[in-house]
Formats: C-alpha cells, sequence, structure tokens
C-alpha cells in the first residue's frame, strides 16, 4: 500500500522536501493562489512526476462549492477562512475560491499515513470533518490554541500516543536534522522557521499515554504548538489506553 501524506495548510511548501522522502505520494492543499504558484515553481518535477500533488482550494466542512477566503494585504502568507474578526478584516483583501471537504481530497486520492493539519482558526473543524468519515490516518498532528485538539484526539478518535512539537523551536532544534526515508536511506533535512517539523517517531522524545501528555500540556501551554498523535501503539505506551482523561478538562 502506498504512504500517502497530506498537507493541509502548505503555505510555501517548506515541510514538502521532506514529505517526499517519507512518503510514495504527498497531496498539498493550499488556499492561497500566490503560494500554490510558489510551490508549483518549486517542485515542478515532483509535480510532473506525480509524486506531488497540489489542491488549490480551501478546505472547509460544509457543502458550498465556492466560499470566501481572506488574504492577508502585506503579509503575502498569512491568509485565512473562515472571516476575521472585525478589528483585522481591514488588513485583509477578499476572494471567491473553491471549497472541498477532507474527506472529498483524501477520497480522490487514498487512505493517509499522516495528515498535518495547520489551518488558521480551523484546525478543530478539520479534525470533526475527518473524525466523522471514519478517517483516522496512523499518524496526524493539528496546531493546538486549545485544549479541544487533544479532547478531540483522545475522545473522538481514540489516538492512545502523543508528543508535542513546539513551532518556535523547530529551525533550531531540527537544524541539518537526520532521519530514514521511505526508502530507507539516510537522509539530511533542516526544518526553516514557520515549518512545521517531523511528525511520528522522527519527533524527538518518547510517545506518550494521553493522561502523561495532559500533564505536560498544563505545563508548557498551548499557543504554537503542534499536538502528534497516533493510533498505532508503540512498546512504550502498550499499557496505555486512553482512559477518561476528558473528565479532567
Amino acid at each position: 500500500m502506498k504512504k500517502i501524506i497530506y498537507d493541509f495548510g502548505a503555505n510555501i511548501g517548506d515541510n514538502i522536501p521532506y514529505y517526499l522522502k517519507k512518503a510514495d505520494v504527498v497531496v498539498a492543499v493550499e488556499a492561497n493562489p500566490a503560494l500554490c504558484r510558489m510551490m508549483e515553481a518549486r517542485f515542478s518535477r515532483e509535480l510532473k512526476s506525480g509524486q506531488l500533488h497540489i489542491e488549490n482550494c480551501v478546505l472547509t466542512t460544509n457543502s458550498e462549492k465556492e466560499v470566501c477566503f481572506y488574504v492577508h494585504k502585506q503579509i503575502h502568507f498569512v491568509s485565512q477562512f473562515p472571516k476575521p474578526t472585525d478589528s483585522y478584516i481591514g488588513s485583509f483583501h477578499q476572494i471567491m475560491l473553491p471549497s472541498l471537504s477532507p474527506a472529498t481530497i483524501v477520497n480522490k486520492y487514498g487512505a493517509p499515513f499522516y495528515i498535518k493539519i495547520d489551518i488558521e482558526h480551523y484546525d478543530q473543524a478539520i479534525l470533526a470533518g475527518l473524525f466523522q468519515n471514519d478517517i483516522y490516518p496512523q499518524f496526524i498532528s493539528a496546531e493546538s490554541h486549545n485544549i479541544d485538539i487533544f479532547a478531540m484526539l483522545v475522545a473522538c478518535a481514540r489516538y492512545n500516543a502523543f508528543k508535542l512539537v513546539d513551532g518556535r523551536s523547530v529551525c533550531e532544534k531540527y537544524k541539518n536534522f537526520s532521519f530514514i526515508s521511505n526508502d530507507g536511506n539516510s537522509e539530511i533535512y533542516s526544518f526553516p522557521y514557520h515549518s512545521a517539523g517531523p511528525f511520528g517517531d522522527d519527533v524527538s522524545g518518547n510517545w506518550m499515554p494521553a493522561n502523561d501528555f495532559f500533564l505536560l500540556l498544563a505545563s508548557e501551554g498551548l499557543g504554537w504548538k503542534d499536538i502528534h498523535a497516533t493510533n498505532i501503539a508503540q512498546t512504550s505506551i502498550d499499557s496505555c489506553i486512553a482512559e477518561p482523561v476528558i473528565a479532567h478538562l
């Protein structure tokens, strides 16, 4: 079976060189048309070979064919769905873009090995859309500005092991980062600032059971942090079944 990685919120594609080494196929989803054009130029060879696919659309959980998308007037890589708050709306201009659900994209390309979610202000909705359609990749990550992301991973999907990646330290912690590629070779990659960093077993540290990870979140705090989860039992967490952690949230 092919290993397929989905990059939901690919931005300019700074994670893609690593993902291409970790999977047979990479599907990058980005709503901002300017950023998609940058990726198309950057990865033209991989697009031609079919190892990379770029979907220029807004990921939503509704049934609308087109939706309003908001692009920052000055900072080209800042854009979002849904609508910015009234205090920030003046900094954005509005465009109409095609809309697709996460399940539609997964059904088009195939079962995911890993899904990375970084959709500004919308990660929770994307998770819900996946789980409602019985899509539970072996590895998944989402940015967590509130505890609801962790709660959904435990309660709705029964993920049982977790790691934490601090967004601010990725470019330092994973500079000249060594990893084993999909074909078994040793590779090196330096993750730039604003990239998501590695996933799965490549993230430093041991997988943690849900209760221990909840205590880590309480200690570290939320914000610019990615929660990584797996539903494949590891030796170190074999005794970890997702207990009623939610009762403590």
